[in-house]
C-alpha cells in the first residue's frame, strides 16, 4: 500500500517537479539513478522470480507430504489454507519480478540488446507457468499497468497455457539471433557481475530451458483429449541433456545480517522449524522402516535428503521431542537441502528424464521410457551424492559412490526391465527426485493423488479443521487442488476475486481449494 502511496503522491507533485526540472538536473544523486541498463535490471527479476517457487515452497512441502508438522494440529498439512500462505506467490510474481520486466524491455528495446528481452521473456513464461499452476486464473492481459489499472481482470488458465507458449516460443527466437546484433554482453563480469545470473550468458541453456518449460506444462494436460506425447517427446528433445543444464540458483556467501541471503530451507531462515518428514517420504527411502516401501532397500539417498534414525510422522498425528530429533540435529535440518548456502532448482535435467519416461509410457514406447526413468534416477542421486556435497552446518555429508548407485539401479526398488515398468515405479521415483519442488503438487493432482501410484500418502488426521474437504466423498476430491487468491488481491481487487469463486462455483475458502484447475479437468 506504501507504494500505491508513493506514486499518488509523486502523479500529484509532478507540476511542481517539471517546473522545477533545471533545479533538479543539477542535484541528481548518481548514487541513486532514476533509470538503469538491462543489465542491472534482469538479476533482480530472476532472483525475485526464483523467489516466487521459494515462497510457495514455504507451502506445497506440506500439501506433497515430503514434510508434516511435529504438533498434531499443524495448519497447511491438514489442509487449512489461508490467503496469506499464497501472496508471496503472487506478489513476487507481478511486482518484485514480473513488474521490472515491462522497464527492462523497453530498456533492452533502445539500446539494441534482444538477447535480454528474451531471457525476460522465458522469466515471464516461468512467473506465469508457476503462478496459474498454484492459483488457477491470473491476471495477464491487463496487468503490469502500475497507476492505468490496479484491478487488472483474470484472464483464464487455458489463456494463460497459450502465452506462456507463445512467450518461450519468442524468447527461444530472440536467444537465436547473433551475439553480433546485440549492442550489450547477456553476461557481464566486469566491473562488476550483472545479467544472466542463471545461466552466465549461454543462450543454448536458455533455449534449453524454455523447451524444457514447455514440455512440462504440456505434460500437465494429461487429463485433457488433446494430450499428445509425442508433442511432449519432441520438447525434451530439446531440452537439457545433463545436470550442467539446469535451472537454478546458487546461494554463494551468507550477508549478515540479512537472512534473505540464505536458503528459504536453511537454518538461518528457520521456516521448517516446526517440521519433519514424512513417514510416507521415508518409507520410499528407508527400506528398514516400518512400512518401507522396498522391504530391505536402503536408498543411497536417505543420509543427504534425511536421516537414517529419521522415524518420520504422519499428518496431524504429531511427534515426541526424542522423535524429532535425530543425532543431535532437529530432523529437517539434518538433510542436504536443509543447507543456508544450499541452492534452489526451477528445473532440472532429472526432471525432464521423468517427463520424458511419463510422455514415452503414455506413447507405448517402454523402451525409451525405461531409459529415460532410470537416467533420471542415476542422475538425481549422482547430482545431490557425488556433485557438489560439502561439510556445512549443521552435518557433513557422505559422498554417494558409483557402485552405491549401480547397486541400488540393480534393486528392487528399481524397474529392470520394460515389464517392471508402470506409472507408479516413474512417478515414485520422480516424487523423490523433486524433493521440496512446487512441481510435485502438479503431478500429485492431475494423477488424483491415486493411491495405486502414491500409496503411502495419509490423509491428514484432524482435518475436521478444514470440513468441506474432510466430508467429501470420493478419496481424490478430498485433497486440496488450488491455493487460495493472496491476501493482497482480497484487498485490492476484491471484483476480481469474487469472480474467481463464482467461475469456481465455490462457497467458501476450504470449498475453493478443492477445486480442480483447467488442466486437472477432462
Amino acid at each position: 500500500m506504501k507504494k500505491y502511496i508513493l506514486l499518488l503522491g509523486l502523479a500529484v507533485s509532478s507540476g511542481v517537479l517539471t517546473s522545477c526540472d533545471k533545479f533538479f538536473d543539477v542535484n541528481t544523486d548518481p548514487n541513486n539513478p532514476v533509470t538503469s541498463t538491462p543489465n542491472f535490471l534482469l538479476p533482480g527479476i530472476i532472483s525475485q522470480g526464483v523467489q516466487t517457487q521459494m515462497f510457495t515452497s514455504l507451502v506445497t512441502p506440506y500439501l506433497t507430504q515430503y514434510l508434516v508438522r511435529k504438533s498434531a494440529i499443524g495448519g497447511s498439512d491438514q489442509f487449512l489454507l489461508t490467503n496469506a500462505n499464497s501472496t508471496n506467490t503472487f506478489n513476487y510474481s507481478y511486482f518484485y519480478s514480473g513488474g521490472t520486466i515491462p522497464t527492462l524491455t523497453k530498456a533492452a528495446e533502445q539500446e539494441g540488446s534482444p538477447y535480454y528481452i528474451g531471457a525476460a521473456k522465458i522469466i515471464q513464461a516461468m512467473l506465469l507457468a508457476h503462478a496459474t499452476d498454484m492459483l488457477g486464473d491470473i491476471p495477464y492481459s491487463e496487468a503490469y499497468q502500475g497507476a492505468a489499472n490496479y484491478t487488472p481482470k483474470y484472464d483464464s488458465q487455458e489463456q494463460i497455457y497459450a502465452t506462456i507458449n507463445m512467450l518461450c516460443d519468442e524468447g527461444i527466437a530472440l536467444m537465436q539471433k547473433p551475439s553480433s546484433e546485440n549492442f550489450r554482453p547477456l553476461y557481464v563480469t566486469s566491473p562488476s557481475i550483472s545479467g544472466d545470473i542463471l545461466f552466465q550468458g549461454n543462450t543454448q541453456k536458455w533455449i534449453k530451458f524454455a523447451n524444457g518449460l514447455k514440455a512440462r506444462q504440456l505434460n500437465h494436460l494429461t487429463k485433457k483429449s488433446s494430450y499428445d506425447p509425442a508433442k511432449v517427446l519432441a520438447l525434451v528433445d530439446q531440452s537439457m541433456t545433463s545436470s550442467a543444464d539446469d535451472a537454478q540458483l546458487q546461494y554463494q556467501v551468507a550477508v549478515a545480517p540479512l537472512t534473505g541471503t540464505t536458503s528459504i530451507f536453511g537454518t538461518t531462515r528457520n521456516n521448517f522449524s516446526t517440521a519433519t518428514f514424512s513417514t510416507n517420504l521415508i518409507k520410499y527411502l528407508n527400506g528398514n522402516a516400518a512400512g518401507a516401501a522396498y522391504p530391505g532397500v536402503v536408498d543411497p539417498r536417505l543420509t543427504i535428503m534425511a536421516t537414517a534414525g529419521s522415524p518420520g510422522a504422519d499428518p496431524g498425528v504429531g511427534t515426541t521431542s526424542a522423535a524429532a530429533t535425530v543425532n543431535g540435529f532437529t530432523d529437517f535440518y539434518s538433510s542436504w537441502y536443509a543447507r543456508d548456502l544450499g541452492y534452489f532448482e526451477v528445473m532440472s535435467y532429472h526432471e525432464i528424464k521423468f517427463i520424458e519416461a511419463e510422455a514415452a509410457f503414455r506413447a507405448g514406447n517402454l523402451n525409451r521410457a525405461l531409459t529415460a526413468y532410470r537416467e533420471g534416477i542415476r542422475a538425481h542421486i549422482a547430482k545431490i551424492g557425488v556433485g557438489g556435497n560439502n561439510s556445512v552446518p549443521p552435518v557433513s555429508f557422505p559422498l554417494i559412490s558409483g557402485a552405491q548407485i549401480e547397486t541400488y539401479l540393480n534393486s528392487a526398488a528399481v524397474a529392470q526391465n520394460t515389464s517392471e515398468l508402470t506409472l507408479k515405479r516413474i512417478m515414485e521415483q520422480k516424487y523423490i527426485a523433486l524433493f521440496l519442488n512446487p512441481e510435485s503438487w502438479a503431478d500429485l493432482r492431475r494423477l488424483d493423488y491415486d493411491p495405486t501410484i502414491y500409496p503411502n500418502l495419509r490423509y491428514p488426521t484432524g482435518t475436521n479443521i478444514n470440513s468441506t474437504l474432510a466430508t467429501k466423498p470420493d478419496f481424490k476430491d478430498r485433497w486440496p487442488r488450488r491455493m487460495l487468491p493472496g491476501a493482497t488481491e482480497v484487498l485490492y481487487n476484491p471484483q476480481a476475486v469474487a469472480k474467481l469463486f463464482a467461475d469456481a462455483m465455490a462457497t467458501s475458502n476450504d470449498d475453493y481449494i478443492g477445486k480442480p484447475l483447467w488442466w486437472d479437468r477432462p
